[in-house]
């Protein structure tokens, strides 16, 4: 497929499944043997740091994804597209974010019921090409058919003009404006808070 900045080629085009045990192993193959990154399996910031690191071995990290899959936690989100996964975005109840709990740059505003988007992977054929708004936008709707209110992003704005892929996966800044985010916080200025609210909050 074309490499091109068009956000509007995956429109309507990408599903998301929850990941689940019916589509693990179509996650597992689109982290591939590197667990998306030094073997994360997007365990960053459910862990202690040293807790973390050390699951970097013997597929810790993996085996607690697997284990949070089976028992059913709320974990993420597959991108689909033409049945195969190409994209990846956390997706679970704040709470469930040790890290993020615990952040001081990104501490809580309020007590909503916020679900949190961390993290994201896009397989390395499809970057570039818009598949992070596609998602964001599709997780959107997901959120409003499950009735989750908030959802709450901490994407990094590049002040250097392109960002490497390395430093993209909390995603872009531009790429949840694009889906209609909004900045709720700057504590920090190059790692805002952005919000994007499925009903009107009382």
């Amino acid at each position: 497929m074309k490499k091109t900045g068009d956000e509007n080629i995956f429109s309507g085009r990408l599903t998301l499944e929850p990941l689940s045990r019916g589509n693990w192993e179509k996650f597992v193959a689109l982290f591939g043997g590197r667990g998306a990154c030094g073997n994360c399996w997007c365990m960053y910031y459910r862990l202690k740091n040293q807790e973390f690191a050390k699951g970097k071995e013997n597929e810790a990290n993996k085996k607690a994804m697997k284990k949070l899959v089976w028992d059913e936690k709320p974990a993420g989100l597959l991108g689909l597209f033409n049945g195969r996964a190409i994209a990846w975005c956390a997706f679970a109840p704040r709470r469930d974010f040790l890290k993020l709990e615990n952040s001081r740059v990104h501490r809580r505003i309020d007590d909503q019921p916020v679900w949190s988007v961390p993290c994201f992977f896009v397989d390395k054929k499809f970057r570039r090409r818009g598949v992070s708004v596609a998602i964001l936008k599709a997780l959107i709707k997901y959120a409003k058919k499950k009735k989750i209110k908030v959802i709450e992003g901490y994407p990094v704005i590049s002040t250097q003009g392109k960002l490497s892929d390395a430093f993209a996966w909390v995603g872009l800044y531009r790429s949840f404006e694009k889906a209609g985010f909004a900045i709720v916080d700057r504590t920090s200025k190059n790692r805002p808070m952005v919000r994007y609210y499925t009903c009107k909050m009382e």
